[in-house]
C-alpha cells in the first residue's frame, strides 16, 4: 500500500480524496507561519484552517511546526513531506488530506534551525499550543521569573527551552536586523491569551534589553483568541479506517468532531492567510465569544454531565436520547442562560446553542459523562456560578440552574456511598461533606455551601440562592427514589 506522501497526491486525487491543490505536481508553498505545539489539536484546527485558505486563497503560508522536545510528530509527518489526514466524525465520516505542514521541527535538537526560521522576514505568524504551563505564569497572570525554565533562559548559559525564551531570542533577533516583529498568537484556552502572551514577552525582555522591550511594546501584536473542537486522541483503529477508506498508509491520521470555531480578535496585520474566508470570525469582542462558550456550552455540558451521572447514563450522546433531560437543558439554555449575558454583534445566539445540541447528539464521540463530571469544584465557578450571580441581580430565575448545582452535590455524595474515585482537587473536603449528609436537605446544603473555593463569601449567604438550591436538592433526592428518572418534574 503506498505511503501518503507528495508523490502519491495525484494518485489520492484522481481516485476523489479530498487532498491540497496547492501541493499538486511538486509545488509547496513557502513557510510564513511557525506553530509551537504541534499536537492533535493544532492538526484539527489551526492547520486545517490555514490549509482551507490555501484551497480557497492559494498565497505562501506554509507551517513549519515546532515540538520543543518530543520527537514523535517529527518522525510521523516529515517521511510523509508533512501531509496528514483529518477525519471528521459525524453520523457519516469525511476525510481530508490537509497539507499546510511543510516540515516538522523539534526545537531541543534543532535549534539554530529554529530560530532561522524565527528570524525569517518571510515568518509573519508565530501561533502556539503549548497549554497554560507553557506560557510560565504566575498565579496573577505575569511571568514567572522563578519558573526553573524561565531562570535557565535568562542565565543565558544554554540555548533556550521555553517557548518565552526561545521567541524573545528571535525577536531581538529581528530587531537587530530591522525586520518588523511576527504577529505572536495563543491558541490555548486562556482567557485573555493574546495579552497574556504579549505581557509574558515583554516581561521577559524586560530582562535582557529594555530597549527590546520597548520596541515591542510599540510594535508587537498578540491577538486574544477562543479555539473549539473536540479532537479525541489517534489510536490504530483510526489509521487502519483510513488505510481502508482511502488505501493508502497514513503515519499520524487526526480525527476531529464536524465543529469547529476559531475567534480572532480584529487587529491582525493586513497581509495574513484568508482565515476569514475559512471560517475563522474575527471580532473586537473575543471575551463575548468566551463568555458565549461558558454560558451556552460548558454550563449545559456540565449540568448534563451531573444530571446523566446520577441517572446511570454513561455518555453525553446517551443522554441526548432522554428527551426529558433534553427538555430540561433546552428550558435552562432559554430561560435562565440566554437571558444572563450580552452577546458578540457576530454571534447568533440561537444558531449557536442549536449547534451546540447537535455536537452533543453526535454518535461518533464518545464523551463520557463522568469525565465531564471531574474537577466540579473547580469547573462550577467559571460555567454556572456566574451566571446564577447575574441573574440574581436582574432578577431573572435559577430554579434549573439551582438544580444542576444540586446534581453536583449528589453526585459527590453517590462517588462516596459507591467508594468511586472522586477526580477533584477538592475531593477530600468534598468526601467528608458527603460523609456527613443526612437528606436533611437544609442541613446538607449549608455544609456544601461552606466550600468557599467554589461558592466565595457573597454567594453562599445569598438568601435567594440558598432557598432555590434547598429545594432543588429536595425534588432531585425524591425523584432519583424512582427507577426511571421523571425528567419533567425538573422542567
Amino acid at each position: 500500500m503506498k505511503q501518503l506522501n507528495q508523490d502519491s497526491l495525484n494518485s489520492l486525487q484522481d481516485n476523489g480524496v479530498s487532498v491540497p491543490e496547492y501541493r499538486l505536481n511538486g509545488h509547496n508553498p513557502e513557510i510564513g507561519i511557525v506553530h509551537i505545539g504541534p499536537g492533535a489539536f493544532f492538526r484539527g484546527h489551526q492547520s486545517w484552517y490555514t490549509h482551507t485558505a490555501m484551497q480557497l486563497a492559494g498565497g505562501d503560508w506554509g507551517i513549519s511546526c515546532v515540538s520543543m522536545r518530543s520527537a514523535g510528530v517529527s518522525e510521523a509527518l516529515n517521511p510523509q513531506d508533512g501531509l496528514y489526514t483529518v477525519a471528521v466524525l459525524d453520523a457519516d465520516t469525511s476525510y481530508e488530506v490537509v497539507g499546510s505542514i511543510q516540515e516538522v521541527l523539534i526545537a531541543k535538537e534543532q535549534y539554530q534551525a529554529l530560530q532561522a526560521r524565527l528570524s525569517s522576514e518571510k515568518t509573519k505568524f508565530v501561533t502556539m499550543t503549548i497549554t497554560e504551563k507553557g506560557y510560565c505564569l504566575n498565579s496573577e497572570g505575569n511571568l514567572d521569573l522563578n519558573n526553573p525554565d524561565i531562570k535557565q533562559d535568562l542565565s543565558g548559559e544554554q540555548q533556550a527551552c521555553s517557548a518565552i525564551g526561545v521567541l524573545v531570542e528571535a525577536l531581538a533577533t529581528r530587531q537587530k536586523a530591522g525586520i518588523a516583529p511576527f504577529c505572536a498568537m495563543s491558541c490555548d484556552n486562556l482567557t485573555d491569551n493574546g495579552k497574556k502572551l504579549r505581557n509574558a514577552l515583554i516581561q521577559y525582555a524586560q530582562q535582557v534589553d529594555a530597549n527590546l522591550a520597548i520596541w515591542l511594546e510599540d510594535n508587537l501584536i498578540c491577538p486574544c483568541s477562543m479555539v473549539d473542537s473536540i479532537t479525541p486522541a489517534t489510536d490504530d483503529a483510526l489509521r487502519q479506517q483510513v488505510s481502508e477508506q482511502l488505501s493508502i498508509t497514513d503515519n499520524w491520521p487526526i480525527k476531529r468532531e464536524s465543529f469547529v470555531q476559531w475567534v480572532v480578535e480584529d487587529c491582525l496585520p493586513a497581509d495574513k492567510p484568508a482565515w476569514k474566508e475559512a471560517g475563522v470570525t474575527f471580532t473586537s469582542d473575543v471575551a463575548g465569544f468566551e463568555n458565549a462558550k461558558l454560558r451556552l456550552l460548558n454550563c449545559p455540558h456540565s449540568s448534563m454531565a451531573y444530571l446523566g451521572v446520577l441517572a446511570e447514563i454513561e455518555t453525553v450522546n446517551d443522554a441526548m436520547q432522554q428527551a426529558g433531560l433534553v427538555k430540561f437543558i433546552q428550558k435552562m439554555i432559554e430561560s435562565e442562560i440566554v437571558p444572563s449575558f450580552t452577546a458578540p454583534k457576530e454571534l447568533d445566539v440561537v444558531a449557536y446553542s442549536a449547534d451546540i445540541l447537535k455536537r452533543f447528539r453526535n454518535p461518533a464521540i464518545r464523551h463520557l459523562l463522568s469525565q465531564i463530571a471531574w474537577d466540579g469544584s473547580q469547573k462550577l465557578p467559571m460555567r454556572i456560578l456566574p451566571i446564577i450571580e447575574q441573574n440574581i441581580a436582574d432578577g431573572n430565575p435559577i430554579e434549573s440552574l439551582s438544580v444542576a448545582i444540586a446534581a453536583w452535590c449528589l453526585f459527590i455524595r453517590k462517588r462516596y456511598i459507591e467508594q468511586e474515585q472522586l477526580v477533584d482537587p477538592l475531593a477530600d473536603k468534598l468526601l467528608a461533606i458527603a460523609a456527613a449528609c443526612t437528606d436533611d436537605a437544609e442541613q446538607d446544603i449549608a455544609q456544601f455551601l461552606s466550600v468557599k473555593e467554589v461558592f466565595g463569601n457573597k454567594l453562599s449567604a445569598d438568601k435567594t440562592f440558598k432557598t432555590s438550591l434547598t429545594q432543588a436538592y429536595n425534588k432531585l433526592l425524591s425523584v432519583l427514589q424512582s427507577k426511571e428518572i421523571p425528567w419533567e418534574s425538573l422542567v
